[in-house]
C-alpha cells in the first residue's frame, strides 16, 4: 500500500471466558484497511466476524495482538479516548437498527452530536439536512416503532453521518430487510463510499458481499481468503463535523442540559412506576416537615406557657433539698422571711403564697378550684392581668378583707346564667367573700393543669377565713437583673440559712426551669425528626431499586450511546440526573405535603411552629437520598460493556 492504512489489526486474538469455560473466537487476525476502501468481510454465523467488527468498532479490545485506528493503538487509549474516537470517526449501521425507543428520529440521528458538544441549533439542522437526503424529511418527529424498517435503517444511516465519520460500519445492514429495501440501503452506502468515506460491510450474503471493492472472507476466526487492498485515489480526509471539545468552553453545559432533557424524558416513559417512586420519597420528606413543625410548636409551646409564669423569678419552697413536697415539721416559711428577701439587692418584687382549694358557690352552682392567699405583689411577678375590676390591694391584706379575683374558668362554671361576676358575692368553703376582679385568660399551665382555674384571696384573709394556716406554701421572688440570678440565688439561700439555721428550704430557678425544657423538648424534637427520617431513609432504597431496574430495563439504550460516542461520565450523569429529580421532585411535594399536613393539624388546635431550617432540611435530604442511592445504579449503567449492553433484550 502507498500510504499506512487507517484500520490495521496485528495478529489479533479474541477469547471469551465465562468462569472456567474459555472460548478463543479469533485465532491471530491481521487485516489492513485504507482510508477510502470499501470492503466486505464475508463469513458464515459463527465465524467471527461480528467479534472482528466489534474490534474494529473499538466496542471491544483484542485479547491479544494490536488493533491501530489511523496509527494509534487503541489498547493504549484510556475509556473515555476511545469513546471520542467511536464518536467522532465511527459510525455504526446496525442490523437491528439499535434505535432508542422513547426518542424520535430526529432524536436519534442527534444522540452523536450531543456527546461531541455540538450546538443544539446545529446538531438539529445537521440532523434534518441527512434525514430530508435520506427521504425522511416527513418522519422527523416519528419514533422507532412508527417506522418501517428500511426507514429505521435509513435513521441509523443518518446517526453515523451526523459528526462525519471516517468510518462507516455496516453490520448485516440488509439482514431484517426485503430485498427492494436492501437494495436501497446498499445504494446508500456506495454513494457513502464515493463521498470519501471507508465502509465496512459485514454480511452473511457473499452476492451481498461482492458488491464492495474489496472481499474478505473469514471462517473458524481465520481470514482464509482477502481480494487485496483496492488503489484508493488520493484525496483529502473526511473533517470531522464534531467541534474540537477544547473549542468549546460550553460544551459540559450543554451535555448536562441534555442529561436532564434525557432523564426527564425518561420519567414520562414509565409514569405510573415514576410515581410510586415519588410516593416513597413524598411520604419521607412530608413526615420529616410535619414532625419537625408539631415538635418544634410543642417546644414553643411549652416555653411560651413557662415564659408567662417569668423568666426572671426565682421561687423558694419550704422543704428539704432532695425531699418530696413539704412536711408539717418543714412548713417553717414565713411571711417574715419574704419581707426580709425584699430587702436584698436586686429584688423588684416578692409575693409570698398560702396554696389550697375550696369549693366556691353561686346560687347554686358549685365549683372546686385552687384558692391562694397571697399579696398585690403576685399581679406583678406572675404578670396576672385584671380583665375586669381590680387585683387585690394593699388595704385587703391589712383589713382582712373578704375579697376574692377569679380566673376566667372560675367564671364560665359558676355564672352560667351570664350575670357580671364583678360586685357580686361567692361562698367559698361557706364564707362569704365579694369578687373584686376577673383576670385575663392564662391558658394551661406548662406541666399540666389550667391557670384560670384559680381564686386569689388576700394572704390575711386566707390565713384567717379559708386555710386557717400561718407558714407559707412559697414565695415567688422576681429579680431585677437576670444577668446576676446566681448571685441573687446565693444571697436569697444564705438569708433564709441564716434565719432558719437550717436548709429547710428549696429555690428553684425559673430560667434553668426554662434552659432544662428547652433541652427536653429539642430531644424530643429530634427523635421526631429521626423517626420521620425513616421513612425518607425507606424512600431512597425505593430510589435505588427502580433505577436498578431502569438500569437493567435500558441496558441496550445505554449500550447505543456507549456506541455512539457517549463516555462512562456522560452515562453516569445521565442516570444520577434521573435519580436526583425523581429525589428532588418528590422532595418538593413531600414539603408542600407536610406543610398542608402542619397547616391542617394546626387548625384542629395542635401547636405548630412553621420554620425555614426544617423544611430546608427536608428537601436537602431528599436531594442527598437521591445523589447517594442513586450513585450506585448510576455506576452500574456507567461500568456496563458496550458490546454485552447492545446484545441486550
Amino acid at each position: 500500500m502507498s500510504r499506512p492504512p487507517l484500520i490495521e489489526l496485528r495478529d489479533c486474538f479474541k477469547t471469551y471466558r465465562n468462569g472456567a469455560l474459555e472460548v478463543e473466537v479469533l485465532h491471530g487476525v491481521s487485516l489492513a484497511i485504507a482510508e477510502g476502501e470499501f470492503v466486505a468481510i464475508v463469513g458464515a454465523s459463527g465465524s467471527g466476524k461480528s467479534t472482528l467488527m466489534n474490534l474494529i468498532g473499538c466496542l471491544d479490545r483484542p485479547t491479544a495482538g494490536h488493533y491501530l485506528l489511523d496509527g494509534i493503538d487503541v489498547a493504549e487509549l484510556e475509556p473515555d479516548e476511545v469513546a471520542a474516537l467511536r464518536r467522532d470517526t465511527l459510525g455504526f449501521v446496525f442490523q437491528s437498527y439499535n434505535l432508542i425507543a422513547t426518542a424520535s428520529a430526529l432524536e436519534n440521528v442527534e444522540v452523536p452530536a450531543i456527546y461531541s458538544g455540538m450546538s443544539p441549533e446545529a446538531r438539529r439542522a445537521r440532523a434534518e439536512e441527512l434525514l430530508e437526503m435520506l427521504g425522511l424529511g416527513d418522519r422527523l418527529d416519528h419514533r422507532p416503532n412508527q417506522l418501517s424498517g428500511g426507514q429505521q435503517q435509513r435513521v441509523a444511516i443518518a446517526r453515523a453521518l451526523i459528526n462525519g465519520a471516517r468510518v462507516v460500519l455496516a453490520d448485516e445492514p440488509t439482514g431484517s430487510l426485503d430485498s427492494r429495501t436492501g437494495a436501497e440501503v446498499m445504494t446508500l452506502l456506495r454513494d457513502l463510499h464515493a463521498q470519501g468515506h471507508t465502509v465496512i460491510l459485514i454480511t452473511h450474503e457473499r452476492d451481498l458481499a461482492q458488491q464492495a471493492d474489496r472481499l474478505v472472507e473469514i471462517r473458524d476466526g481465520l481470514i482464509v481468503d482477502d481480494t487485496g487492498p483496492m488503489e484508493v485515489p488520493d484525496r483529502a480526509a473526511l473533517p470531522s463535523l464534531a467541534p474540537a471539545e477544547a473549542a468549546l468552553p460550553a460544551a459540559t453545559l450543554r451535555l448536562a442540559q441534555e442529561a436532564v432533557r434525557i432523564a426527564m424524558r425518561s420519567l414520562r416513559a414509565n409514569l405510573f412506576r415514576t410515581a410510586l417512586t415519588l410516593l416513597g420519597i413524598v411520604i419521607g420528606t412530608g413526615s420529616v416537615v410535619t414532625m419537625l413543625a408539631v415538635g418544634a410548636g410543642a417546644q414553643q409551646s411549652v416555653l411560651e406557657q413557662i415564659s408567662s409564669m417569668g423568666t426572671n423569678l426565682l421561687l423558694v419552697r419550704p422543704g428539704a433539698p432532695g425531699q418530696r413536697g413539704a412536711s408539717a415539721d418543714a412548713a417553717t416559711l414565713t411571711v417574715q422571711d419574704a419581707e426580709a428577701i425584699a430587702e436584698l439587692a436586686n429584688i423588684t418584687a416578692v409575693a409570698p403564697e398560702i396554696g389550697g382549694s375550696g369549693t366556691l358557690r353561686f346560687g347554686n352552682t358549685d365549683h372546686r378550684t385552687s384558692v391562694t392567699g397571697t399579696t398585690p405583689e403576685l399581679a406583678l411577678v406572675r404578670d396576672r392581668a385584671v380583665e375586669e375590676g381590680s387585683f387585690l390591694t394593699n388595704t385587703d391584706v391589712e383589713t382582712y378583707a373578704p375579697v376574692v379575683v377569679l380566673g376566667r374558668t372560675v367564671v364560665d362554671e359558676l355564672y352560667t346564667d351570664g350575670s357580671d361576676p364583678v360586685g357580686s358575692f361567692v361562698l367559698i368553703n361557706n364564707v362569704m367573700f365579694q369578687v373584686v376582679g376577673v383576670l385575663a385568660e392564662k391558658g394551661a399551665a406548662p406541666f399540666g393543669g389550667d391557670m384560670d382555674d384559680v381564686a386569689y384571696v388576700p394572704l390575711t384573709t386566707s390565713q384567717l377565713r379559708v386555710s386557717g394556716q400561718h407558714y407559707l406554701s412559697s414565695v415567688t421572688v422576681q429579680i431585677a437583673d437576670l444577668a446576676l440570678v446566681d448571685e441573687t440565688e446565693a444571697a436569697i439561700h444564705d438569708l433564709i440559712l441564716q434565719r432558719h439555721r437550717t436548709e429547710d428550704f428549696r429555690i428553684h430557678n425559673m430560667a434553668s426551669l426554662m434552659e432544662t425544657a428547652t433541652a427536653t423538648q429539642g430531644t424530643l424534637t429530634i427523635l421526631l425528626g429521626s423517626i420521620a427520617a425513616i421513612s425518607l431513609l425507606v424512600g431512597g432504597i425505593g430510589v435505588m431499586n427502580i433505577m436498578l431496574v431502569n438500569v437493567t430495563e435500558r441496558t441496550r439504550e445505554i449500550g447505543i450511546r456507549m456506541a455512539t460516542g457517549a463516555r462512562r461520565s456522560d452515562i453516569l450523569t445521565q442516570f444520577m440526573l434521573e435519580a436526583l429529580a425523581v429525589s428532588a421532585f418528590g422532595g418538593a411535594l413531600g414539603v408542600a405535603a407536610g406543610l398542608g399536613t402542619a397547616a391542617f393539624l394546626k387548625s384542629i388546635g395542635i401547636p405548630i411552629t412553621y420554620e425555614i431550617a426544617p423544611v430546608l432540611l427536608a428537601f436537602g435530604c431528599a436531594f442527598l437520598t437521591g445523589l447517594v442511592f442513586g450513585f450506585l445504579p448510576a455506576r452500574k449503567a456507567a461500568g456496563l460493556d458496550p458490546v454485552t449492553a447492545l446484545q441486550s433484550e
